[in-house]
């Protein structure tokens, strides 16, 4: 839990493989191309970060008391505020998040990587990406299992061997062991939304689909139905998450009827509420295990 890693050297990766055009291949194909991939990404966020100018916050402002005629502008510089409290704190551990896909967690991650002033990856994205788009996923998985699911790990090796990122983690990235010690080096966190809503996210073509060989042609019951399989054989990988964001939970905390109230501004506030609540508890630990 919280192993505070480093910062992004330099803005390049801590391991560099970098290597000529080679066939693919379950040993060679991933470890080559994947970080050309991330480094792409990279470059191209950061050439969009300082091109983007962001209202300052007095440092003599509390989380409390920003106050403005506009109440959406409250409530973002209220939210940078508390991230600006928490982000020290974090010494640039990366944060991972876990879960079914669904919109909600990939806007979450996009309204915390900018809290916090980190870069955002999608994990299942750089797998397509590093071997030559989804179509391409799709034909490598189904001819190469093992290949493909090298491949994600190889994405999350060196995404954990980074520092300053939120990474939406695949909803198949805790299915081996390997896969779970790695998103041990950040902060996990596991976004719990019902399965009826992911079920018709899917079905209205609202997310796209991880390579699962999830049906889309069948109905919300029918869909709902496969996801639940899918959730059961992941959901003791969920579990080893640093904590949960519950959407239920959240909805029901701040007093919303429907689950659709809870907006990604209310869940950013949880995680960093829970980040909050991970570094006491770091702390607690690291001072009872001093000598006296």
């Amino acid at each position: 839990m919280l192993p505070l890693s480093k910062p992004i050297p330099n803005g390049k990766m801590a391991t560099s493989l970098v290597g000529a055009h080679t066939p693919w291949s379950s040993s060679s194909y991933p470890s080559i191309y994947v970080s050309k991939h991330i480094n792409h990404r990279l470059k191209f966020k950061r050439l969009a970060t300082t091109t983007t100018t962001t209202r300052a916050i007095p440092d003599n402002v509390s989380s409390g008391s920003v106050s403005t005629k506009d109440p959406e502008v409250d409530i973002t510089l209220t939210r940078k505020k508390r991230a600006n409290e928490v982000c020290p704190e974090l010494k640039g551990t990366s944060i991972f998040l876990l879960g079914m896909n669904n919109s909600l967690k990939t806007t979450l991650g996009k309204l915390l990587a900018d809290s916090l002033r980190y870069y955002y990856f999608d994990s299942d994205s750089l797998v397509e990406e590093a071997v030559g788009g989804r179509l391409a996923a799709k034909s490598f998985r189904q001819r190469d299992e093992k290949g493909y699911h090298d491949t994600e790990t190889e994405v999350l090796k060196q995404l954990s061997s980074m520092g300053r990122l939120v990474v939406s983690a695949g909803d198949s990235a805790v299915q081996s062991a390997t896969n779970l010690a790695l998103l041990r080096h950040g902060v996990s966190i596991w976004l719990d939304v019902p399965l009826d809503i992911v079920a018709r996210e899917v079905v209205n073509g609202e997310i796209q689909l991880s390579l699962s060989g999830l049906s889309i042609s069948g109905s919300q019951d029918e869909v709902l139905s496969e996801l639940s399989s899918l959730y059961e054989a992941r959901r003791s990988g969920y579990a080893t998450a640093d904590t949960t964001i519950s959407l239920q939970k959240v909805a029901s905390e701040l007093g919303y009827d429907e689950l659709d109230a809870v907006s990604t501004e209310d869940l950013t506030f949880e995680v960093l509420k829970e980040i909050e609540k991970l570094v006491r508890v770091k702390k607690m630990m690291e001072e009872a295990a001093r000598p006296f």
